[in-house]
């Protein structure tokens, strides 16, 4: 017989690019008289680098261009309604059978990472001793660091992963987020080389060196 003719369509979306980074001022005073105790010009840089990775941690979960027009929209708002797995009308306690289903959404393969809170990972952690199965293990990944895995997926912390979301009547609720990366997943784009970190120098108005440090 013949074929029915029939081609992928897609939908053109555009994403704005966002420069993050940070101004880091170091009184020169304080660099002259504590630099026998420390470098401190470069500790306020790490600092200022911290900083930076945790707003980027942030944005990556709760960022929401409505509100914040500097910002970009993290996964919280990107998901879509038809992706979410709901424990219930008011929420309701982590099963390990509601954290399959959530897996199984993901429907061209496995998620490579399940992205969720401290208190989430506590409970599944607690979930996985109640059933002696094997099924939560700790190993090393690629980078050589030790990290637990769900059924073979990798268990991701975010400090911004709010454990006081509203479902209904109950406003300790969290969420636990099955990603996937890649092209047709979630993808993101960065500047060659990372965090740059640039001495603009002394200050006119100020006894005081700048740094910017931007990704």
């Amino acid at each position: 017989d013949t074929w029915s003719e029939s081609t992928p369509t897609f939908t053109q979306i555009t994403a704005t690019l966002k420069i993050l980074g940070g101004d880091a001022d170091v009184d020169n005073f304080l660099v002259a008289t504590r630099s026998n105790v420390q470098d401190l010009e470069a500790a306020i840089v790490q600092l200022k680098a911290k900083a930076v990775q945790q707003k980027f941690d942030d944005t990556f979960v709760n960022g929401d261009t409505a509100s914040d027009a500097k910002a970009f929209d993290g996964i919280d708002k990107l998901t879509d309604s038809a992706q979410v797995v709901s424990m219930g009308t008011n929420g309701g306690s982590l099963t390990l059978e509601k954290l399959d289903e959530i897996i199984d959404r993901v429907k061209t393969g496995k998620p490579d990472m399940l992205l969720m809170s401290r208190r989430s990972r506590r409970k599944l952690t607690a979930l996985g001793r109640a059933t002696g199965s094997g099924i939560l293990v700790a190993d090393r990944n690629q980078f050589g660091q030790m990290i637990q895995y769900y059924d073979g997926v990798p268990i991701g912390v975010n400090d911004w992963v709010s454990d006081a979301k509203t479902v209904g009547s109950s406003t300790d609720c969290s969420t636990i987020y099955a990603v996937q990366f890649g092209e047709g997943s979630l993808v993101g784009l960065t500047a060659p080389g990372g965090l740059q970190v640039e001495r603009v120098g002394s200050l006119e108005s100020a006894v005081e060196r700048l740094t910017e440090a931007q990704r």
